[in-house]
């Protein structure tokens, strides 16, 4: 049997979605596309995404069941140099919590909040 990596899928939870999508897009230089919800309850902005490549897809959600916070899970984002989308945080309206710092052999991190009031974190080897 085939191993999978732990994470399949990862939903980050928002009250304002443009807000978000507008923070998340300039911060990360990428573009943020609709997607549907087949339950019809919330809305969903997902990242870019290829199902058949290592890593895990995600969305931002808006949906009457959850909402955002500080305090669970913490999202890392891969990064050439997480130094880079570090520098846009702020511009953004978000806020750098711990800027770079290094975690040995693994690389570096920066620890952020986002627009919605989550945590969330940028990874790299540079």
């Amino acid at each position: 049997m085939t191993k999978m990596n732990a994470v399949g899928w990862f939903d980050i939870y928002v009250d304002n979605m443009d807000r978000a999508v507008a923070f998340y897009e300039a911060v990360l230089a990428t573009k943020l596309e609709p997607m549907g919800d087949p339950t019809g309850e919330a809305q969903m902005m997902s990242f870019p995404t290829e199902m058949n490549a290592y890593g895990a897809g995600g969305a931002l959600n808006k949906s009457p069941h959850a909402g955002p916070g500080i305090g669970g899970t913490v999202i890392y984002f891969l990064a050439e140099d997480c130094g880079e989308e570090e520098s846009r945080v702020a511009d953004a309206g978000g806020m750098v919590v711990q800027p770079k710092f290094s975690i040995g052999d693994y690389g570096f991190v920066t620890l952020c909040k986002d627009t919605e009031g989550n945590l969330f974190g940028i990874s790299s080897m540079k």
